[in-house]
């Protein structure tokens, strides 16, 4: 029987995007409606359809099931597959009491052995009552848990068989948790940033009212994994409390077939999406395989950008292939957020074309201040930066020198905000919650600089490269050397290592498959293209195909690449020649 998807507008039920206290009030809310969730296939296909009110539903009765089973503040780690039974799981315990500790799915975190020990790590840390999964991942957790004697194992079925308890569960009130996100990038234990009811709240409301300006005839599709926190938060909890349907397509099935994400929102008049940059990227470079008119994107008036550094190209390369289909580029909209804020800090405007700051990375390497580029700059000199919009109301960012002082514009420092949207802490981590920070403002960890009133991000405090007193980013070096032929496309990660006398720069770039005299030469060309573009020499390491690090997110781990070399891991013996694959398709 056909799957019906659910439909764009509620017959009746108004929108509403205030008053909402907790997750729960705003999923009763909801439930009044038609909306809802939906899932689609690789072939493009709805197999399953969750409107809001059977979503309510079924989690009512999950949740009486899981109280007979755990303590009300229990936590459980619950795989976030793209399906109905994790996001039922998920409200089933804010109706029980219970927080939620999404977990990745299996995808390339180094690995088997790198899968189970970041799992093993995140029930620990969430100190769980159970893992939970979908049936076809038991044999994962069982072996993850092995020795956690505090730790169950069980499916989505066996938690729908539990007896109801005899007493009905109390949700979750304003004042109390409501889930644990755990980063997808830790390489050691993980911290798990707890969402807070009260937090959680105000960013969807913030979010959805001043960010998205949602209206009653949005509708949204995403691709994002569901244990990230702009899938999480930005295309789960954002459109319920907004009573919005959404699409959903598993985040495989887009790197296998990206213009399957174009096609859908084509066929459901999809108003609202999101991606980092690689995704955009990654669906242009597919462009010349859709099929005439398969294609329109007319209807596209928001294509959020986040989760990364947003980068200029990826976006000039969407709008070339896709202007012909309809897309306008006032639809991208940059901004800025990390998972301790719950989600999103700023938004760029709506309906304006994306600002980007071009900068002489020479001035800034040398003074700290983001100079713009002249004509007399040189092109490898030469670094876009794109804003990232003000801050949502009721909050507040701060660009801090090294003295702690607020810097004023064009000047790169510390980034710190504050707000309602602010996580309480870390889970079960007093010590680095206090590190984290300054009165009521909390260290981001980010670089960046204000410019005209709005926020531009230039990278990441503890990835800096620091050589012989100058600044270097590791993107600028990044960048340039994925542009080099025979160079996978965001296949580069660079770093220092401190070998005894001082810091050195270590870049390891994917190569395509090759010939081995060609290795020689690539590498000489890389240190080439380093030296012109910092300024500075660097060891080179080739490493085969496929064998960079990914977080459970889709991005490249900086970290874990540097934790790889560190062990001596990457061969670079020859290997067979390969066929040229863009990295994205490998990212899960």
């Amino acid at each position: 029987m056909a799957v019906i998807p659910t439909p764009t507008t509620n017959a009746s039920l108004a929108l509403k995007m205030q008053g909402f206290r907790t997750v729960t009030e705003a999923l009763d809310y909801a439930a009044q409606g038609e909306t809802g969730f939906n899932f689609y296939n690789l072939r493009g296909e709805a197999f399953a359809s969750l409107p809001y009110a059977r979503l309510r539903a079924e989690a009512l009765d999950l949740a009486a099931r899981l109280a007979g089973r755990f303590e009300r503040g229990a936590r459980l780690a619950i795989v976030a597959e793209t399906s109905p039974d994790f996001i039922v799981a998920f409200f089933a315990c804010q109706y029980a009491g219970m927080a939620p500790a999404p977990m990745p799915m299996p995808v390339n975190l180094g690995g088997k052995e790198g899968y189970l020990t970041q799992i093993r790590q995140m029930v620990l840390g969430a100190r769980a009552a159970a893992a939970v999964g979908p049936k076809a991942l038991s044999g994962f957790l069982e072996e993850a848990v092995s020795g956690l004697d505090d730790a169950a194992v069980m499916d989505f079925e066996s938690l729908r068989a539990l007896p109801v308890a005899a007493e009905t569960p109390r949700p979750f009130g304003p004042d109390e948790i409501c889930y644990i996100q755990y980063s997808s990038g830790s390489t050691s234990a993980p911290k798990g940033v707890i969402g807070a009811q009260a937090s959680v709240t105000a960013n969807l409301h913030g979010i959805a009212v001043h960010g998205l300006k949602l209206t009653a005839e949005d509708r949204a599709a995403s691709w994002l994994p569901l244990y990230h926190d702009m899938g999480l938060i930005g295309f789960m909890l954002a459109p319920m409390f907004a009573q919005r349907s959404v699409d959903y397509i598993a985040t495989s099935d887009f790197v296998r077939r990206p213009l399957l994400w174009l096609r859908l929102m084509s066929a459901n008049r999809t108003t609202a999406t999101y991606s980092p940059s690689f995704g955009y990227e990654l669906a242009a470079r597919r462009a010349a395989r859709a099929e005439d008119g398969a294609i329109d994107l007319s209807a596209l008036r928001i294509a959020g950008i986040g989760g990364d550094m947003v980068r200029p190209e990826a976006l000039n390369l969407f709008t070339e292939a896709f202007a012909p289909a309809g897309f306008d580029p006032r639809a991208f909209l940059p901004s800025y957020g990390l998972a301790e804020s719950t989600l999103a800090i700023s938004f760029a405007d709506l309906d304006a074309p994306v600002a980007v700051d071009y900068v002489d990375m020479r001035h800034y390497h040398r003074s700290g201040a983001a100079q713009p580029a002249s004509a007399l700059t040189s092109p490898e000199h030469r670094r876009g930066f794109v804003l990232c919009g003000r801050v949502l109301p009721g909050h507040a960012i701060e660009v801090r020198g090294e003295d702690g002082a607020p810097l004023p514009e064009r000047r790169v420092g510390r980034i710190y905000i504050k707000g309602p949207s602010v996580t309480p802490g870390y889970f079960s981590d007093p010590q680095a919650s206090n590190a984290m920070f300054d009165g009521d403002w909390l260290d981001t960890g980010d670089m960046g600089y204000f410019l005209d009133g709005q926020i531009v991000i230039t990278g990441r405090a503890k990835d800096l490269i620091i050589i012989n007193g100058r600044n270097i980013w590791p993107q600028d070096i990044e960048w340039a050397v994925e542009k080099v032929d025979g160079v996978r496309q965001g296949g580069v990660a660079a770093f220092s290592v401190d070998d005894g006398e001082g810091e050195r720069i270590v870049v390891v770039a994917e190569r395509r498959g090759m010939a081995p005299e060609a290795l020689a030469e690539l590498r000489r060309e890389i240190a080439r293209v380093v030296q012109s573009a910092v300024g500075a020499p660097a060891q080179v390491v080739l490493a085969k195909p496929h064998s960079m690090v990914m977080t459970s997110s889709g991005k490249l781990s900086r970290a874990k690449v540097k934790a790889k070399y560190l062990e001596g891991a990457f061969d670079e013996a020859p290997a067979e020649m390969a066929p040229p694959r863009a990295l994205a398709e490998a990212r899960v």
